[in-house]
């Protein structure tokens, strides 16, 4: 029997059913919930902005959207983003998905977390990001309607202590591979819950960086490789 949300249907293909159980069984109540107001606010925020999407990718995207942060999907030493996409990626060519629609999806995990981007891309992509940052951060808020946001939350509760909760899933999602959160929103994660956690500074890295330009300035110059502006041949 298909489900109907805040007058959004839920897609019950046999995918989206097998999606629903894969998250049910690797996910805890707070991610599963989340998710599938992930998947809500994203597809309200299409409505309203009358965007052509497919309700079947952005789903997906949702549901996996925070895979990554499970032991089972994470990996050593990559961003947890990119390990949720990897895991949906792997999901959908069980389907025989094309590789159009699953870079999409994969897209649309990967980037949840940049501002900025998602929004200017293909309507997947900046639908998903639209649902996080308005479960996470809540921003939109009030161009969702006040029925809008009972009917979801009274679907898949926000619990009291969900702000905290979602923070701490955050943590442990990327404490054990801190060089992830280098240049996102993560970082502040860590800055917050881990006192032994230090950020990665970008201009230290450039500063710091293997090159010697003193040295390579003098080389260029001896060995008459600059053309006359100092652009180099």
């Amino acid at each position: 029997m298909s489900t109907t949300i805040a007058g959004i249907k839920i897609p019950d293909s046999a995918m989206a059913r097998a999606a629903t159980e894969f998250v049910r069984d690797t996910e805890p109540d707070l991610l599963y919930h989340h998710s599938r107001r992930v998947f809500l606010f994203g597809a309200l925020t299409g409505e309203r902005e009358g965007l052509k999407y497919d309700p079947e990718l952005l789903y997906i995207g949702a549901m996996f959207h925070d895979v990554g942060l499970v032991e089972a999907y994470s990996s050593a030493t990559e961003r947890f983003e990119v390990d949720g996409a990897n895991a949906a990626r792997d999901f959908l060519k069980q389907y025989g998905v094309s590789e159009y629609d699953i870079e999409q999806v994969w897209t649309s995990i990967a980037l949840h977390t940049t501002p900025g981007i998602p929004k200017h891309m293909k309507p997947v992509v900046a639908l998903v990001t639209a649902g996080v940052e308005m479960d996470v951060l809540g921003l939109a808020y009030d161009a969702f309607t006040e029925a809008q946001r009972t009917q979801v939350v009274a679907a898949h509760p926000r619990v009291e202590t969900f702000k905290n909760d979602i923070i701490d899933a955050f943590t442990r999602g990327t404490i054990k591979k801190p060089e992830t959160t280098f240049g996102n929103v993560k970082a502040d994660v860590l800055a917050l819950r881990d006192p032994t956690y230090k950020r990665l500074n970008f201009c230290e890295i450039i500063l710091g960086s293997a090159w010697d330009d003193r040295h390579e300035h003098a080389h260029g110059v001896a060995c008459g490789c600059h053309d006359q502006d100092g652009t180099g041949s």
